[in-house]
């Protein structure tokens, strides 16, 4: 009789979505709790229940703790959450389309397309009256939407087929092109120079709940089509070849991916600047952890980026208090190196097999 191993455990999709979920909500506590004040782990979960849920308690909350919670770190701990969720997601959703590790928003020019929009909007100043406090996130994804059109377009000239090969390099061209005009930008640039360096670095410092109510209608509608998505993309993760033999419309559910992956990107990047690794490195890992999957990998994918982006906003502001890291730092130092150490053991199993 052959014994559970960890792998089995570990894929098990109960046992997936239970570790996911408490790293999730160690994250949140954590995030909430750790500062230049500390909050007690009860005491955030009573302001919690007190303010959202309603439920009233016979002890006097200390407003302090109150103020710091409600108005300062919880909201900048959704932010994070919702934008390490949103990376996350997108880049499963990209790696598994292409089946190509390498493939994320980065990789295919979508989020530089959308760090152009926001920069554009920064720079001039840009509100369209209908829109208001949109206009920024609505930029940002129409930019990353025209990116990623530009990419399809030039890469069916080059291949009609548009094989993974020809999409993945058409993004990394548009992903220069656009990196040398932000940098044109900035360079041109006078007193916004400071706020577009530091928004470019990656952040969700300072931004309280309207930032939330930005971002939040373009997650929930770019996670959800992704996910209805899932079963296509396992399909198209073996090829599009024998995708089309079990019925799928290939070319169809690529653009819906693709334009649902440029919603997510759009909106993170409207409201955080550009954070990289995160939608290169846990996908990789969840996919390493709990199998291929897009049915569960996808959400599970959603929890584990969203307490890492969490995390890594803690120790971005913790690890040289009072001043803060840019968020975008700390994820390519933790990401850079992981994401080495992925394609050595990777390489090293495809020499040994």
């Amino acid at each position: 009789m052959q014994r559970p191993s960890i792998r089995m455990f570990l894929n098990n999709k109960y046992t997936a979505f239970c570790l996911a979920g408490i790293f999730l909500v160690f994250a949140i506590l954590l995030g909430i709790s750790m500062g230049t004040v500390s909050v007690p782990v009860l005491t955030i979960i009573k302001i919690i229940c007190s303010n959202v849920f309603g439920i009233h308690f016979t002890e006097q909350l200390d407003p302090m703790y109150q103020s710091i919670v409600m108005n300062i770190r919880l909201p900048r701990v959704i932010l994070a959450g919702l934008v390490g969720a949103a990376l996350a997601i997108s880049g499963a959703a990209f790696q598994g389309l292409l089946r190509n590790p390498l493939a994320d928003p980065y990789t295919l020019g979508v989020s530089s397309g959308a760090s152009v929009g926001a920069v554009l909007t920064l720079f001039f100043r840009f509100s369209i009256p209908v829109l208001g406090a949109f206009t920024l996130p609505v930029l940002s994804i129409l930019f990353s939407f025209i990116t990623i059109f530009l990419v399809l377009t030039l890469a069916r000239k080059i291949d009609r087929s548009m094989r993974v090969e020809t999409i993945i390099l058409t993004g990394i061209i548009f992903s220069s092109f656009l990196g040398a005009l932000i940098s044109l930008m900035i360079a041109l640039t006078g007193d916004e120079l400071r706020e577009i360096i530091g928004w470019l670095l990656g952040s969700v410092s300072m931004r309280g709940w309207e930032y939330i109510k930005l971002i939040l209608p373009f997650f929930i509608i770019g996670a959800i089509v992704l996910i209805f998505n899932a079963k296509e993309l396992n399909a198209m993760s073996f090829g599009e070849e024998r995708a089309q033999h079990l019925g799928v419309n290939v070319q169809k559910r690529k653009l819906i991916i693709l334009t649902a992956g440029s919603i997510l990107t759009g909106a993170a990047v409207a409201v955080s600047g550009t954070i990289g690794f995160v939608g290169l490195v846990i996908p990789h890992l969840s996919r390493l952890l709990w199998g291929p999957d897009h049915r569960h990998l996808l959400p599970l994918t959603c929890l584990s980026g969203s307490g890492f982006l969490i995390l890594a906003d803690l120790v971005s502001r913790t690890i040289i208090s009072p001043t803060e890291l840019p968020i975008g730092v700390i994820t390519a130092l933790i990401g850079a190196p992981v994401f080495a150490i992925i394609l050595m053991q990777r390489k090293r199993k495809e020499r040994s097999g």
